[in-house]
């Protein structure tokens, strides 16, 4: 078919090419079958013209068969397996879920903690029920996945199994070797366990703490590395993040005011895990934060006091895959994401009820919760 007008657009026709913004922006994908909500989209962005593909999906009940039969022949290629193996693998035991293997992990980090004070660290126990845990990394995204249950009082717990989880993924993203993943991991589980020598009285007041207090909570980045420093299988980079994840890089932080490259990169990283779930999870004397306002707040952050180059690989790697992902933005309206610049990723295109809503121009509004 070639190049059509916008107005010639109709649903269910394939891009023959990619549809870029004026920026430069790769809209729409070539292959993406066009849906109603997409001729709305390429409306906003003012596009004139889209290339499509010379077939029109679904025209011929023969064509569409035969196009189910080679996408399904190929998925099954691509994943290395044959044809005749399909049947045994129905009749194969149901792995755990995501949820199952994190609720063991928040379960383990409990009674580890708990313990920490009498008992030595069971690391290795720890590292099999993090890497089992991390056999669903493709399914775990961070600005939406939350916990299916959480006790008021295991906050502490889910938050560490949490930064764990990002502080792996974010290595990953960072293209740290591989043998640090595991490392970083342990960063994140760890970086807050000096908290278990804090007077948990100040730990957990709701009202603003004196100057004694704050004192005193500072003390549990030394109180880690000491904890950790007695325990197996853990390197010196996540025995510092303990001590560091703290600090900032104008050199503001404490408890050793180091600035730059100073901070062990395990720390800076744990550092933005350690904010973002922090501000996320709900706690008993205040609501969960959007996710997208954290991110906005991580992002001001990177000027001075965050490492900018982490940041900006965490906010764009984070908000890279949210097309699609349904939102309730500040004025209560229900809405789907359906594009985001790459250079303002915290703040998409939202389409509500057919009318798309560019939050980057109507700064009054963000969103306020993922609904999934």
């Amino acid at each position: 078919m070639g190049l059509i007008t916008l107005s010639e657009v109709k649903p269910g026709l394939k891009l023959g090419n990619d549809v870029q913004t004026l920026r430069g922006n790769v809209l729409f994908q070539k292959g993406k079958v066009i849906l109603p909500k997409d001729v709305e989209v390429l409306r906003a962005f003012m596009i004139h013209q889209v290339d499509i593909e010379q077939e029109r999906t679904g025209t011929s009940s023969a064509g569409s068969k035969a196009s189910t039969a080679s996408s399904v022949h190929a998925t099954i290629e691509k994943n290395g397996e044959r044809a005749g193996k399909v049947s045994s693998a129905v009749s194969a035991p149901v792995l755990p879920s995501l949820h199952e293997e994190y609720e063991k992990m928040v379960g383990l980090t409990k009674n580890a903690f708990l313990s920490s004070l009498a008992a030595e660290l069971p690391v290795y126990e720890l590292r099999t029920q993090l890497e089992a845990l991390f056999v669903h990394l493709k399914q775990y995204n961070v600005l939406t996945f939350s916990p299916r249950v959480m006790q008021e009082h295991d906050y502490v717990y889910h938050h560490a199994v949490l930064s764990a989880i990002t502080s792996y993924q974010l290595a990953q993203w960072m293209d740290l070797p591989s043998k640090d993943w595991m490392q970083v991991a342990f960063a994140g589980l760890f970086h807050d366990i000096g908290n278990n020598k804090v007077d948990p009285q100040i730990l957990h007041k709701p009202s603003t703490l004196t100057a004694s207090e704050q004192a005193e909570i500072r003390q549990h980045t030394k109180y880690g590395y000491q904890v950790l420093k007695q325990a197996k299988a853990i390197n010196e980079g996540a025995r510092l993040a303990a001590l560091q994840h703290h600090e900032k890089v104008d050199g503001s932080g404490y408890p050793l005011q180091l600035s730059g490259t100073q901070i062990h990169i395990y720390a800076k990283i744990v550092a933005i895990a350690d904010i973002f779930h922090a501000m996320t999870l709900e706690k008993i004397y205040r609501k969960a934060q959007s996710p997208y306002l954290v991110l906005e707040q991580i992002q001001s952050e990177a000027f001075g006091k965050l490492d900018p180059a982490i940041v900006n690989v965490f906010v764009q790697r984070s908000t890279q895959i949210h097309n699609g992902i349904r939102v309730k933005l500040s004025n209560n309206q229900i809405g789907e994401i359906v594009f985001s610049d790459r250079d303002h990723p915290t703040r998409p295109m939202v389409s509500v009820e057919g009318t798309i809503i560019n939050l980057m121009q109507q700064r009054q509004l963000h969103i306020q919760e993922v609904i999934g």
